[in-house]
């Protein structure tokens, strides 16, 4: 028999993977933009989820409805399992801010398209320091550095 102490961290490692089980992401994209697909790929690659990209002309407007701050904005915003992802966010990133769903963060954002993010990698071209940014309620921070 398990003791309490055992059960319970069993089942604390369980949810994580439990709760990113089947997930379903949404991109919404600028037409036509390749570096998109890239990171769709790193996500599928990666994660093995099911992803959804929507060309959308009035991509404005949904990151208004998100709740995706302007300033923040790059190519692509996705939507996973009601957080918001902007541009080139890292996968590693991703899992774990859904993983652990830190109060007051609606979602990350990466800014721009930074050479050498998750998709925005180029051969021979070095990698550009970027940070990733955790938006929500709270405003914003500094969520991680790459």
């Amino acid at each position: 028999m398990f003791s309490k102490k055992v059960a319970a961290a069993m089942l604390l490692a369980a949810v994580p993977s439990a709760a990113m089980a089947a997930t379903e992401v949404v991109v919404h994209r600028d037409p036509g933009c390749g570096c998109c697909e890239k990171w769709v790929q790193a996500v599928r690659a990666k994660l093995g989820w099911k992803v959804a990209v929507r060309d959308d002309a009035a991509r404005t407007s949904f990151q208004q409805r998100v709740g995706m701050p302007r300033q923040l904005s790059s190519c692509h915003t996705a939507v996973v399992n009601g957080m918001v992802f902007e541009g080139h966010v890292p996968i590693a990133d991703m899992k774990r801010v859904l993983a652990t769903r830190p109060a007051g963060i609606r979602g990350l954002a990466v800014p721009g398209m930074p050479l050498g993010s998750e998709g925005m990698e180029v051969p021979g071209v070095p990698r550009q320091p970027y940070a990733v940014i955790a938006f929500g309620p709270n405003g914003q921070s500094v969520y991680a550095r790459h």
